[in-house]
């Protein structure tokens, strides 16, 4: 069945109005100055850039029960105690259910508007009626307007929907977060066409056999992408953390052999996190690679270049790599600290106790400078650590910092002497 969509009398009309509309010159406009607007939530904030920007559209997405609505619903009732007017709009919760819920997690009464309802148009005339300072939509799969035929949550209906909330963020001012889900593989059900349409685009991350979850800007039109927030899951919803190296490392005891640190770097913030490797002798005929929060091809190539330049003879070997704690992390320098922890755990013999590694490696073995060297060796002294092997290229930038013992190297062949 093809979708459909109704005359829209007004659409003659709008074309009209549009063919007298002028461009202006870049050099007369004044740049808009209205600022930030805080949440009251720390980690939220520094996702969006700051806080939030007014008139944005902020698409939130996450596997189902991973804890989107109740971050929303949190960051809704701590705008309302800011003095702020939200309207919360649940398609797929009734208001009872809400208020349940918004017990749960804070008892205690709050004067925030609570709307169940899909229709768009119903929607937009409770927004013109109550004339909310933010908008909250969950979801928008469940939203649906009268202009189309089609199904809630089909391409033309998702594309329409945030179409008109984003016409309504721009015209009002009003922020506005829509809530969305994602497929089996990961993406944004919709399709993409979402994530070209909003200002800004969350990711929500994490295991479900971990308490920590992480909120990940993949987009972002007024600040830096791919910058994240940590929050712990509790009885009583989700809590910042403040310190994501203690959390990431608190379980770990004395360093065991195939145990190496690295300071990693996401988006603006340092995190101490531990690299496990196990190495064993194979069952099968090929040895096996195999990881956990780290990419299978690059430890297939780190794998390749030990057995290269070191002549570890790792064909007869199964490596398994874990990120401890359910992150997983692409940064370049964690390069050295897990090429560490498989030649610690092939030779059974632990890392120097208190080091962190940073590094990039090439095929060659050569050890390249990583970026942000000096936030990373910071977080590492703040954090008790008080040895860093590091490239040597990174050296002259790190002369000021003290606290902690350098270990420059410039190749792979250094690192036995260097971190065991």
């Amino acid at each position: 069945m093809v979708e459909g969509k109704r005359p829209d009398p007004g659409r003659a009309a709008s074309r009209t109005a549009a063919i007298s509309v002028e461009p202006v010159r870049l050099d007369r406009l004044a740049a808009e100055s209205a600022p930030r607007i805080s949440t009251g939530n720390a980690e939220f904030d520094r996702v969006l850039g700051g806080g939030v920007v007014p008139g944005s559209l902020v698409l939130l997405g996450g596997e189902p029960g991973i804890g989107k609505s109740t971050i929303l619903l949190q960051v809704a009732r701590q705008l309302q105690t800011r003095g702020r007017r939200v309207l919360y709009v649940s398609g797929e919760e009734s208001a009872g259910q809400i208020k349940m819920r918004a017990e749960r997690l804070d008892p205690g009464g709050d004067d925030m508007r609570v709307l169940a309802e899909s229709n768009l148009e119903a929607i937009l005339a409770a927004v013109e009626s109550a004339r909310p300072t933010d908008l909250v939509i969950d979801s928008v799969q469940t939203t649906f307007s009268d202009a189309l035929d089609s199904a809630p949550g089909s391409v033309s209906q998702v594309r329409h929907v945030a179409h008109c909330l984003l016409t309504l963020a721009k015209s009002s001012g009003t922020p506005v977060f829509l809530v969305g889900h994602v497929t089996k593989d990961g993406s944004l059900a919709g399709p993409k066409v979402l994530e070209h349409i909003v200002d800004t685009v969350l990711y929500f991350e994490g295991e479900r056999h971990h308490n920590h979850r992480i909120v990940r800007a993949v987009k972002n039109r007024f600040g830096a992408a791919n910058e994240l927030g940590i929050f712990e899951m509790t009885s009583r919803g989700l809590v910042a953390v403040r310190n994501p190296s203690n959390l990431f490392l608190r379980e770990r005891g004395a360093a065991p052999p195939g145990s190496a640190v690295v300071c990693t770097l996401e988006g603006t913030r340092p995190m101490l996190v531990e690299v496990q490797a196990l190495v064993v002798a194979t069952q099968y005929g090929t040895g096996r690679r195999m990881s956990t929060g780290f990419d299978d091809s690059r430890l297939s190539l780190l794998a390749a270049m030990m057995e290269k330049n070191m002549s570890v003879p790792l064909g007869a070997c199964d490596i398994y790599v874990n990120v401890a704690g359910g992150l997983r992390i692409d940064d370049p320098a964690s390069d050295l600290a897990v090429f560490t922890a498989v030649w610690s755990s092939y030779c059974n013999r632990a890392p120097a106790p208190g080091t962190v590694l940073l590094g990039e490696l090439g095929l060659s073995g050569e050890v390249r400078p990583v970026s942000q060297a000096h936030v990373r060796v910071r977080e590492a002294v703040a954090m008790g650590f008080g040895r860093c092997v590091l490239p040597a290229g990174n050296l002259p930038l790190l002369e000021t910092i003290s606290g902690a013992e350098l270990v420059p190297i410039r190749a792979v062949a250094e690192l036995p002497d260097s971190a065991l």
